[in-house]
């Protein structure tokens, strides 16, 4: 019985053994993935925490590249006691982005590729619209130039390299009121005092050289040819400034309607949506020797007819409403090249419809010539007109891109040694001078004027890299007396400072200049006294007293970094190891 009772009782100590270590085991089982499943997370939010990490230091330097923050070749950024390294490399106009992120030894790496938004080709070291290219007193251009009209030099002038003046655009009937063919309406003039002068005002509806005005007349008696003027409006009459001249040549009218045509000596580009008058002054007056002309009854929406006295007084028609019988003609014009020397060492063409008095190193191609070194080459046509490399999309881009920076009310006046202007809109003038430096970080527009002056700099920040900046002006700008401009630093970045402005000194410029490109597609740049640029593109350039133009070969693929609106594209966006 003993030995039955201690082995039941040996079985149940092992029972209760096996049952323990069953339950140890199960324990053991239960407890390691649950440990290993808490490592397992630890490990994901690290390294989740590292990418967004990374992420960030893109994110940063992007923002920084598109508000025009300054940007070094290595950021550091601290997020909740961590740091990201964000290294930036240029390659052209692109900046490659990399940023690592690490979190207990969780490293993500994330690049990102940015390029500059706005791509500008300038192709020539000048580049000239309607109203031509003047240069005197041994000032010039170290590069190609390509006029939408004449060249014109004189005193030592030269362009070393291919100079190119297209003729104008085809001539074209701009304005006219012409019907019906036999007009229901005349108006007398020359007659009387009174009527001594006609005048009748218009509106052109494109940008382009004035050519010629056929006037509908017939006359009485014999009276003396007179001189048709192009003049401003007054109030709503003829003003005092004569914007060009021809001749109404009398043997020309007869005693019978005809057009009667009449050339203007000198081709001004006229400004759509400005009035203008055509005036037909005669020097004296006669009841038996005058001017008619057809007429129609407000048949003419652009403008109206007037009789009186050029300088003195302006009077109704009657009715008041008669419009006189007028066409008038843009464009048409022949382009030249004169008095300039081209091209150096046999290399350097010229290239217009007429050729004198001219140097010219490389070929001449010129329908006419006369006083040159070599005769015309007619094997080749006359070269046509060529677009501006700005267009006005790109210049309400950076516009927007400014404004979005901010707005300054009123003028701005650096009274700092040196100044940091981010993108910004300033609704006034922008002036520096006496020795300020001003420090372009993001795109600037003016609305008003542009002053640099005394021995100021305009410079680019780093942050620009191989890109350009831009300064949209939207008045005059003036630049004089050792003010100076530079890009960022690295070779390819360029300052453009560009006014909207139709002036005729919408920019002027004397005593240097330095890395800048001017554009004023729409008015006037002057050089003067030793003054210069990289490239310069205008409506009409006028450069004198040794000024000159030294074109970089870089230019012709320029890419401007245009602000907060955008100017830095992303192209690439990645995570690498």
């Amino acid at each position: 019985m003993k030995n039955n009772k201690d082995q039941a009782g040996q079985a149940m100590i092992g029972s209760v053994l096996f049952v323990l270590l069953a339950g140890m085991l199960l324990m053991t089982g239960s407890v390691n993935p649950g440990v290993r499943s808490s490592k397992d997370a630890t490990s994901i939010n690290s390294s989740l925490s590292s990418f967004h990490l990374a992420e960030s230091g893109v994110e940063d330097v992007l923002y920084r590249l598109k508000n025009g923050l300054t940007v070094s070749s290595n950021e550091v950024l601290s997020l909740d006691g961590n740091q990201t390294n964000t290294a930036v490399t240029d390659s052209g106009n692109s900046k490659t982005i990399t940023a690592l992120g690490n979190i207990t030894n969780y490293i993500r790496k994330i690049q990102a590729q940015a390029v500059t938004g706005t791509g500008i080709a300038f192709n020539y070291g000048v580049q000239v619209g309607q109203g031509g290219f003047v240069l005197s007193n041994n000032s010039g251009v170290i590069g190609n130039v390509y006029s939408n009209s004449s060249i014109t030099g004189s005193n030592g002038s030269y362009i070393r390299g291919t100079a190119i003046a297209a003729n104008s655009s085809a001539l074209s009937t701009d304005q006219s009121n012409d019907t019906p063919t036999s007009p229901s309406n005349s108006i007398n003039f020359r007659n009387t005092s009174g009527t001594q002068d006609f005048a009748q005002s218009f509106i052109v509806s494109t940008s382009s050289p004035v050519n010629k005005v056929d006037l509908y007349l017939k006359k009485v008696g014999s009276p003396a040819s007179a001189t048709v003027y192009i003049r401003n409006d007054n109030a709503g009459k003829p003003g005092s400034t004569s914007i060009t001249t021809g001749t109404l040549n009398s043997s020309l009218v007869t005693t019978n309607y005809g057009w009667i045509t009449t050339t203007f000596n000198s081709n001004p580009i006229l400004v759509p949506g400005t009035t203008y008058w055509l005036v037909v002054d005669n020097a004296t007056q006669s009841s038996s020797a005058y001017y008619v002309i057809g007429a129609n009854d407000d048949g003419y929406s652009g403008g109206q007819s007037k009789i009186g006295q050029n300088g003195g007084t302006w009077s109704a028609t009657s009715p008041a409403t008669l419009d006189g019988y007028f066409k008038l003609y843009l464009g048409g014009l022949y382009s030249t090249i004169t008095g300039v020397t081209v091209g150096q060492s046999g290399v350097g063409n010229a290239q217009a419809h007429t050729v004198t008095n001219s140097t010219i190193a490389g070929s001449l191609y010129c329908q006419t010539g006369s006083g040159n070194n070599k005769a015309c080459n007619t094997s080749q046509a006359d070269p046509v007109a060529q677009n501006w490399p700005v267009s006005e999309a790109n210049i309400e881009a950076w516009k927007a891109g400014a404004q979005a920076g901010g707005v300054w009310n009123g003028n701005f006046t650096a009274t700092t040694s040196t100044t940091n202007l981010g993108s910004r809109k300033i609704v006034g003038d922008l002036s520096l001078s006496n020795n300020k430096t001003l420090v372009v970080n993001g795109t600037l527009w003016v609305t008003g004027n542009f002053t640099v002056s005394n021995n100021t700099s305009v410079r680019l920040g780093s942050g620009y890299g191989a890109g350009s900046g831009v300064i949209v002006v939207d008045g005059t700008i003036s630049i004089s007396n050792n003010a100076t401009f530079a890009g960022s630093g690295q070779t390819g970045s360029y300052i453009m400072l560009l006014t909207t402005s139709p002036s005729d000194s919408a920019i002027t410029v004397s005593n240097n200049a330095g890395t800048v490109i001017l554009n004023a597609q729409n008015g006037t740049i002057t050089f003067s006294n030793n003054s210069g640029a990289k490239e310069a593109t205008a409506n009409r350039i006028v450069l004198s007293n040794n000024a000159s133009i030294v074109y970089d070969s870089g230019l012709a693929n320029q890419n401007f970094v245009s602000g907060p609106s955008g100017g830095w594209n992303i192209t690439g966006w990645k995570e690498v190891e």
